[in-house]
């Protein structure tokens, strides 16, 4: 079964549990209910398929809970994002909102703003500056992204084997998922020739791969950390004609590098997820929260799996643009 499908099948056989089938129905029915949606835009293949994972839960949703509304905005900014926010709550009276903020500072106060209104309030991967505003928090496990990636590498490479890290935009998010890695390194005697940001983005791995490739003449493998950025790596390493020197181990579950990971490119032995169907869980929870008596607060952290060729299969989204 697919993940989205077994969210889906959990919540609601929580939901049904919870309250017993007949009462669950009119309590959906009686009471009409809005819920914001507010996403930053498809600038990159992760946000891209947590686009597509958000419109195709909403789809889904509106077919289960009659009773509920959902307004989707998405934003190319933080300051577009607070608009949206605002206007959400000025001329749709949201009851409920779910947000990965764009910036966490910036989105702290106007979300501050909708918690202090009585809404419910999810806030997806990004947390926000202050602490405790939001009902509850669903994200990926940052800590667990880069343990799972560092102990494939410790557990896969000789000892005295020399690997190179691209990290992404400089935020707290990467410094727990690096430290994670280096930590499950520890004793392996696996050596990290150099540690740069290519900040999630293709074209910025592409350029700090190639300054890798012109530096160390021996490089095993590469921890690219993203698989936007995993792509601008072999990319460079193709372009440099070193492809048979070393593997590359992205993260998040990109279809592409999935079908590659599914079909045994040696490039691409592995990938770690974090999935962007995490806003899936989050616009689910949420709407849980009206239509049942099931208790929604708090966090919901959604651990990093290993994917290889034996399970690629289950985590390949053909139709999801990332």
């Amino acid at each position: 079964m697919k993940r989205r499908n077994l969210i889906r099948a959990t919540a609601l056989a929580l939901a049904m549990g919870m309250t017993g089938g007949a009462a669950f129905a009119q309590d959906a029915e009686a009471e009409k209910v809005t819920i914001g949606v507010s996403i930053p835009s498809a600038t990159h293949g992760f946000m891209g398929g947590l686009n597509w994972h958000a419109q195709d839960t909403i789809a889904r949703l509106a077919d289960v809970y009659p009773n509920i509304e959902f307004v989707l905005a998405t934003a190319g900014d933080a300051a577009k994002q607070v608009n949206d926010i605002e206007d959400m709550m000025a001329t749709r009276d949201i009851d409920g909102l779910v947000v990965l903020p764009f910036e966490s500072e910036p989105l702290t106060a106007p979300v501050a703003a909708v918690a202090e209104a009585g809404k419910f309030v999810t806030v997806v991967d990004r947390g926000l500056s202050q602490p405790g505003i939001e009902d509850l928090y669903v994200a990926g496990d940052n800590t667990a992204f880069g343990r799972v990636a560092g102990e494939y590498f410790r557990d896969n490479l000789e000892a005295g084997s020399k690997i190179v890290v691209l990290r992404g935009i400089p935020t707290t998010l990467d410094n727990e998922r690096v430290d994670a890695f280096q930590a499950a390194l520890e004793g392996s005697d696996i050596e990290i020739l150099d540690m740069q940001h290519g900040n999630w983005n293709r074209d910025d791995a592409f350029t700090v791969m190639q300054d890798y490739l012109s530096k160390y003449p021996e490089i095993n493998a590469v921890w690219a950390a993203d698989d936007d950025m995993a792509l601008g790596v072999l990319e460079a390493i193709s372009a440099a004609g070193r492809e048979e020197e070393m593997w590359v181990v992205g993260g998040a579950g990109m279809k592409e590098i999935i079908q590659r990971i599914r079909d045994k490119d040696p490039q691409l032995p592995a990938n770690v997820t974090y999935p962007p169907a995490q806003i899936s869980a989050a616009i689910e929870m949420t709407a849980l929260n009206f239509v049942s008596r099931a208790p929604m607060a708090g966090r919901y952290i959604i651990g990093s799996q290993l994917i290889t060729p034996e399970n690629a299969e289950q985590f390949y989204y053909p139709d999801s643009p990332f």
